[in-house]
């Protein structure tokens, strides 16, 4: 861990989540659902080092706390592709600048940001103040928790649980999703960088059973579902994933219904993320009855 102080706050850097989470668990815990991303990946990858799974040593996790030593921010850097963006929660205003300026003095090269607003958008201006170029939106997402589910009208067949005997269908599906979602947000496909899990960790995702396929009335899989394990009492869910030839015969509705109340029935919030710029996904959400929690977005420093 380091530290860095600051008129009023403090800046802790930890490089074990076990650690991070020691420090901010309190805070995280108090809203789960917005805090659902930094605690999901905190809790994966202190599951994937008890497994003596090595991470990144440009890995880290933030802490922001104020004078009194109560926490009131966090975020992380710990994304598996380029441009390796920082995660930021919701954190005082002076607190989104002085990260930049820390990871400015470590010469820690930052290219695009991820997470709350405005904490971004003042990571980001202030990244462009000091290294030059302009800040451009690659996403707007907005988070969702479900409410009362309001079950659509039924299809054929049923969801089942993948296995690791899917887990080439899977890694194709997945890999398929985000340069889909792309289009069908009118951005040029693979414009929005995103995780693709590897191998191992697509197998860990199948063995943990949080991934469905809907399959129709002839078994054949039609459509993907994933889930996070709960991580505070909130599970996320993602991918949500039709190939093309398969959309709009209410497969995705109905699937995401079935886990999303599965996840209810096992005592657990569940939540997602939309793509502002996906009429369809958000019609198709608010309909099962989830309902907006707070926007963020993907921002990128084009120099």
């Amino acid at each position: 861990m380091s530290t860095i102080p600051m008129a009023g706050l403090r800046l802790r850097y930890f490089t074990d989540p076990g650690e991070f989470l020691a420090a901010a668990g309190d805070y995280l815990g108090a809203d789960p659902v917005v805090s659902t991303v930094v605690t999901t990946v905190a809790h994966r990858l202190l599951s994937q080092r008890a497994e003596g799974i090595s991470q990144p040593d440009r890995n880290w996790w933030l802490v922001v706390s104020d004078d009194s030593g109560a926490v009131v921010g966090a975020g992380m850097r710990t994304a598996p592709y380029a441009p390796y963006p920082p995660f930021l929660l919701p954190m005082p205003d002076e607190a989104a600048v002085a990260l930049v300026h820390a990871l400015h003095e470590r010469e820690e090269e930052v290219l695009a940001v991820n997470g709350a607003l405005p904490a971004v958008e003042l990571s980001a201006a202030e990244l462009t103040r000091l290294g030059g170029g302009r800040v451009q939106v690659s996403q707007h997402t907005r988070l969702h928790e479900l409410g009362e589910l309001a079950w659509p009208p039924p299809v054929p067949g049923g969801l089942v649980v993948a296995t690791e005997d899917d887990v080439e269908l899977v890694t194709e599906w997945f890999a398929a999703f985000m340069g889909d979602a792309d289009e069908q947000a009118g951005r040029p496909r693979g414009t929005s960088a995103h995780e693709m899990p590897d191998r191992a960790e697509m197998l860990r995702r199948l063995q943990a059973g949080r991934l469905w396929f809907w399959v129709d009335e002839t078994g054949e899989p039609v459509h993907l579902t994933g889930a996070n394990p709960p991580s505070f009492g909130v599970a996320r869910m993602g991918p949500v994933y039709t190939p093309p030839a398969q959309r709009g015969r209410g497969w995705a509705s109905n699937a995401v219904a079935e886990v999303s109340w599965r996840i209810q029935a096992e005592g657990a919030r569940v939540c997602l993320f939309t793509d502002q710029a996906n009429p369809t996904s958000n019609k198709i959400y608010a309909a099962l009855g989830y309902r907006p929690v707070v926007d963020m977005a993907n921002l990128v420093i084009v120099r």
